[in-house]
């Protein structure tokens, strides 16, 4: 038996303008992550995935599967045997667990592949790098959110914050003093599809409009990694407020959202803006250690479902 881990993630800066080129900057939140577990079976089951959160069994077979949830995680089980030139197909069981809550945000299908291709590669002793790691996951991404940036699978595979530019070589960077964030859960799903959908169709009508707002957020974007190397998190604050008015901007915050911020900025958080597609999903606030408590409290009384407290390092 092997296993294979990989952590959650939230986008600190630059979500949907990275979709158009535009950088983003994501870091890994170690508090949730997705585990893989493979096995050998005997020769006569073939390959099998179990779904413990989901609540499937899907087993493997000669054709491509129709079933939309095993979908993905078959995907990326014969991306990643292939990959490592396993042939003939083995006999194994794949189990995958997980902590991350689904479309909320915080890289669910990213490390549920992640894990798979890392307990499969160990499993047959092959090393493989965090690129070719992402490359894999990306497959499945393309099956999850129709046009993904990238960037969840890059941070996820690399498990380091990094600035990210889509088409353009990953460039993990160094916290110059390590700060902290919370992250609060709506409780209300996101589709990431359906929204970078929407967001599209916007764009599409209006391209001047939403070009200029996916300038702005770039923008942020540059000077907030100029600040995270320098140690100055204490400045990330006004960044992050400007950040969420850009989003809401786009049409992909909501009311949910928008209370949440609310409330963390009263209760003493430096800023605040929704991460991830929006609509739902989380919020992210920065804290200190002084503030945390009483972040966490307001926004649990303002109907977070769960509040994270992370390090960024």
């Amino acid at each position: 038996m092997t296993m294979g881990y990989a952590p959650g993630k939230v986008i600190l800066f630059g979500e949907h303008a990275v979709v158009y080129g535009r950088p983003a900057i994501a870091i890994p939140v170690t508090q949730v992550q997705a585990q893989a577990e493979v096995q050998d079976v005997p020769t006569d089951k073939g390959i099998v995935i179990v779904a413990e959160d989901l609540g499937f069994t899907h087993r493997v077979g000669p054709e491509p599967t129709i079933n939309e949830q095993a979908r993905p995680l078959e995907t990326i089980v014969l991306k990643t045997l292939e990959w490592l030139h396993i042939t003939p197909r083995p006999a194994i069981c794949i189990t995958v667990r997980s902590t991350v809550p689904l479309a909320r945000g915080l890289g669910s299908s990213a490390a549920v592949s992640t894990a798979i291709v890392r307990a499969l590669a160990a499993h047959f002793s092959i090393a493989i790098t965090p690129q070719e790691v992402s490359e894999l996951v990306y497959q499945t991404e393309i099956i999850h959110h129709g046009t993904p940036s990238g960037i969840d699978n890059t941070v996820i595979a690399f498990e380091q914050p990094v600035y990210f530019v889509r088409g353009k070589p990953v460039e993990p960077f160094q916290v110059g003093r390590p700060f902290h964030i919370a992250i609060a859960d709506t409780g209300i799903p996101s589709s990431t599809k359906v929204v970078v959908g929407d967001v599209r169709t916007a764009w599409e009508a209006n391209p001047e409009r939403y070009e200029a707002l996916f300038n702005r957020i770039g923008a942020i974007v540059q000077r907030a990694r100029i600040i995270i190397e320098r140690g100055e998190s204490h400045l990330l604050g006004p960044l992050m407020d400007e950040n969420h008015q850009l989003l809401r901007a786009l049409g992909v915050s909501s009311r949910e959202l928008d209370l949440l911020a609310k409330a963390a900025r009263k209760a003493g958080a430096g800023g605040a803006k929704l991460s991830g597609a929006g609509r739902g999903g989380n919020l992210i606030a920065l804290v200190t250690p002084k503030t945390a408590t009483a972040v966490e409290r307001a926004l649990r009384e303002a109907g977070a479902r769960d509040v994270l407290i992370t390090a960024v390092s």
